[in-house]
């Protein structure tokens, strides 16, 4: 045969086959359940026939399966049912001959001799499973509740003592106390309590035991005792323990001894340096992840129990050392972390005690947090964070102690450790000399402020300096300033525009207009608009339109920006300036130069604001003429190219075509409007037609 690959036909069946189909097929296919026939038995030979057919049955899955458990189990359940209880004992014989270390099939056997009240056969099976398999605890278990149920209590003691002797786990301890205590034996109890402890030294069997004292056996002393025994006597690996010391302070708390219970919480917090993370104890190895979380609770129950049995100061010393602990391992990690030193000042600032001296522990914070200055003095993104240091250092000294001497000192210095040359903080330099005013020293502060001009010289500086001279009347000292301010930084418009608005305040009218000529002669500005708009809004409220129309006329030659046209002519048609006529001669003016330039937006905008002008003080004649000169919308394509002039392809834009445009392009709009005219005209009379048609039926 050729190795090449068989064409297998893909096409569709002729005859499709639906799943409801296949359903119903499988459903009409699908064998009858055979249930098995009720048997009745009229006499005795017809029982005994029916018995030797299910034993057969029996033996056969015996045979088929003689590992198997559940057959040797149903065999025995089916004689016994059948009060066969010999046979059904030889049944499980049998099967223990094949598995005897099953503890599970023990167990049946045991319980088969329970349920039909033969005791002391189960107590033979139980005797004989428990000497096979003794570190089954069930069958222990079993075997004990038996005897506790049939009230043999010696015997039941006597099955304990035997189970004791293998050293099983703590349940069954636990167990055999609680039988004692049930008969009312508790100092045997105690004993074998106490025999517990002895056989698993740890904190759990002691734990154990404290709890069983005080629950059940009633004995607080002897509860006390054990948890008094467990940190003495234990290994220091098992008495350092948080849960220890977490359920000894919980139990004395409980019995109402809570001076015992603050000993307690007090030694394990030195013990184990509770609230301290990341403080190990010495000589102790590292402390589990489950351990640090007990000793986090057991810390977290301690304030607790402050909050509740302890007084303020108590409570607010536990937490304050807990969060020192804190903020001092993260300024030991990292000295230069100054978010963690303003959060250590601030928790000591909000800690202080009233009525007693204890700035030192604030002072000393802030003083240490400044002296980890920035190791680069190059930088001064670096020095931002630690600059706050400062001047909350200084404002703490102000507004907590009172102390305005040392908080001046403490902005002195900070100035004198900034290098200026590099970088300097207008706010430090305006915090100072506002402190010198609330000192009442003005002549200090000004001094200040300037060397902070001739240091720093930033805009602010200018115009605190300039805001305190004017809030006491010193308009000379004002002009002064603003004059230093200017040279400095002739380009900020917005200097000049409050010099001006300082000599308008003052009704010094033409040193207002001066000023403003010298700012917009400037050669550089930063926000020209708004020195030319507040120029202009000044003639405009002193009145003077011939002024207001040279400002126009001299912007326009800088600019010839739409907004200046629009305002321009909006001017006109106000009452300073020459009237509507005038307004729209700029209209038209701006409209011309804008049309020379091919700035369409710029027309569509302009001729917008006109429309608007001419609907608030035109007629309908005026307004007819604008709206015939607004431009139509057209969607075009253009080819889009990158920087190096590669075409990306093609894009759509919308383009403005204005009517008294008489280009090329124009005419084959022309075209386009006639041909829809046309269509619309065609679909006019074809439809007039057919209303004619329709009016010939109906008659």
């Amino acid at each position: 045969m050729s190795n090449q690959a068989r064409v297998k036909n893909r096409a569709p069946a002729p005859i499709q086959i639906s799943a409801e189909q296949i359903l119903r097929e499988a459903a009409e296919r699908q064998e009858q359940h055979i249930i098995d026939p009720v048997v009745k038995i009229h006499d005795a030979e017809e029982y005994q026939s029916h018995l030797r057919d299910r034993r057969k049955h029996f033996e056969d899955n015996i045979r088929y399966r003689r590992e198997h458990i559940g057959n040797w189990v149903k065999y025995a359940r089916f004689e016994e049912e059948n009060r066969e209880f010999e046979r059904a004992r030889s049944v499980f014989e049998r099967a223990l001959e094949v598995e005897v270390r099953n503890p599970e099939l023990w167990l049946r056997y045991a319980e088969l001799e329970m349920r039909n009240e033969f005791i002391n056969r189960a107590r033979n099976v139980l005797d004989r499973a428990v000497q096979l398999l003794p570190r089954v605890d069930f069958l222990w278990y079993k075997y004990v509740y038996m005897e506790e149920m049939v009230g043999d209590v010696p015997k039941c003691r006597t099955v304990f003592d035997r189970w004791m002797d293998w050293m099983p786990d703590d349940n069954a301890w636990m167990s055999y106390a609680r039988f004692e205590g049930r008969c009312g034996h508790w100092d045997q109890a105690k004993e074998i309590m106490k025999r517990y402890a002895n056989a698993y030294p740890s904190s759990k069997s002691f734990m154990r035991f404290a709890k069983w004292a005080e629950y059940e056996a009633k004995d607080v002393d002897l509860a006390r005792t054990v948890y008094e025994s467990a940190l003495v006597e234990l290994e220091p690996e098992e008495s350092r323990q948080a849960r220890v010391f977490g359920r000894f302070a919980a139990f004395e708390e409980r019995q109402g001894e809570y001076e015992r219970a603050r000993v307690i919480y007090k030694h394990a917090t030195k013990l184990l340096h509770l609230g301290q993370e990341g403080t190990q104890p010495p000589g102790e190895e590292e402390v589990s992840k489950w351990e640090q979380e007990k000793r986090n609770e057991l810390y977290k129950a301690y304030i607790a129990f402050e909050k509740k049995r302890g007084d303020k100061a108590g409570i607010e010393d536990i937490v304050i050392t807990s969060q020192r602990a804190q903020y001092e391992k993260r300024v030991k990690d990292d000295p230069r972390d100054y978010d963690a030193w303003f959060e250590y000042a601030k928790m000591e600032e909000e800690n202080e005690v009233e009525g007693m001296d204890n700035a030192g522990k604030v002072r000393e914070v802030y003083e240490r947090a400044i002296a980890n200055v920035p190791p680069s003095m190059e930088e001064k993104q670096l020095w931002k964070r630690y600059i706050y240091l400062w001047i909350y250092y200084a404002l703490y000294e102000e507004l907590q102690q009172h102390n305005l001497d040392r908080a001046s000192q403490i902005y002195d210095a900070c100035i004198d450790l900034i290098p200026h040359s590099k970088f300097s903080f207008s706010k430090i330099w305006i915090n100072a000399a506002k402190l010198h005013i609330r000192r009442k020293d003005l002549l200090s502060a000004r001094k200040l402020l300037g060397k902070a001009i001739g240091l720093c010289g930033k805009e602010r500086i200018f115009a605190e300096y300039i805001a305190l001279e004017l809030a006491l009347g010193e308009v000379d000292r004002c002009r002064a300033l603003y004059t230093n301010y200017l040279k400095q930084m002739p380009h900020n418009c917005r200097a000049w525009s409050k010099y001006a608005d300082l000599e308008k305040s003052v009704g010094e009218t033409e040193r207002c207009r001066a000023i403003f000529e010298l700012a917009v002669s400037q050669a550089a500005l930063d926000m020209p608009e708004m020195l030319w708009k507040n120029y202009i809004d000044f003639e405009i409220e002193e009145g003077e339109g011939d002024n207001v129309r040279a400002l126009f006329e001299r912007l326009l030659e800088k600019t010839g920006h739409v907004k200046v046209w629009i305002s321009f002519a909006q001017f006109e048609g106000t009452g300073v300036g020459k009237g509507v006529a005038a307004a729209r001669d700029t209209f038209q003016r701006a409209h011309d130069q804008m049309k020379e330039a091919g700035l369409k937006e710029e027309r569509v905008l302009l001729l917008d604001a006109w429309r608007v002008f001419e609907k608030q003080k035109g007629d309908a004649e005026s307004l007819a003429k604008v709206d015939a000169m607004l431009p139509r919308r057209v969607k075009r394509k253009r080819m889009r190219t990158d920087e190096s002039g590669a075409e990306l392809g093609w894009e759509e834009y919308f383009d403005y075509h204005f009517p008294d445009d008489g280009d090329s392009k124009a005419g084959n709009l022309k075209i386009l409007e006639m041909a829809a005219k046309w269509k619309q005209a065609q679909q006019a009379q074809e439809s007039s037609s057919s209303s004619e048609d329709e009016s010939d039926d109906e008659d």
